[in-house]
């Protein structure tokens, strides 16, 4: 049987973190499910470092979600992928997205979670999860994966048990390696 990888996004998702995942899980021959607050066509953005103190930001491509947040259950899935971008910080309010990734996270199933990802993990109700590990996240977020209770790791890459964490889109290739490495296993 095909493993199954559960996306989770919404508008404003980072172009890169959404598309590379995706195409990276259907290339390994897993069936890919990008999921939103609502089935529609979700508005991409391109962060680009330009040269300021930060990233800026554009318009980017249209990309079609599978299903809504409701329609997931999260059984069916042996792995989660959480981009990042602005989408972070608005489906993290939705109780449907913290069930889910609280389900990957109690049963151990490997959790990828890029950039601004941190923003979703840091609205679950049970800390707990993250007490004693080791996470990374785009600079900006170190005191969101503090937060947590985690240790935040500058190196952009890092894996801690079944937790892949990375900083931003330039990390795509190893973050994705290693959180197909933990699905393979």
């Amino acid at each position: 049987m095909s493993k199954k990888i559960l996306l989770i996004t919404g508008d404003a998702v980072e172009a890169l973190e959404v598309y590379y995942p995706y195409y990276r899980v259907l290339e390994e021959g897993y069936e890919a499910v990008i999921a939103s607050p609502k089935k529609k066509v979700l508005r991409t953005v391109i962060h680009d470092f330009e040269g300021w103190d930060t990233y800026t930001e554009k318009p980017g491509y249209q990309l079609e979600s599978h299903v809504s947040f409701e329609e997931v259950d999260p059984f069916q899935f042996d792995g989660l992928i959480i981009p990042g971008g602005r989408a972070p910080e608005y489906i993290r309010l939705d109780p449907k997205v913290q069930s889910i990734v609280g389900h990957f996270l109690e049963t151990g199933k490997p959790v990828g979670a890029i950039c601004h990802a941190v923003l979703v993990l840091g609205a679950l109700k049970n800390s707990t999860y993250f007490e004693g590990r080791t996470m990374t996240a785009y600079t900006a977020c170190r005191p969101d994966v503090e937060n947590l209770g985690a240790t935040y790791a500058s190196e952009t890459l890092h894996v801690d048990g079944n937790i892949v964490s990375g900083h931003a889109w330039p990390d795509l290739p190893g973050f994705m390696r290693e959180f197909l490495r933990l699905i393979r296993n």
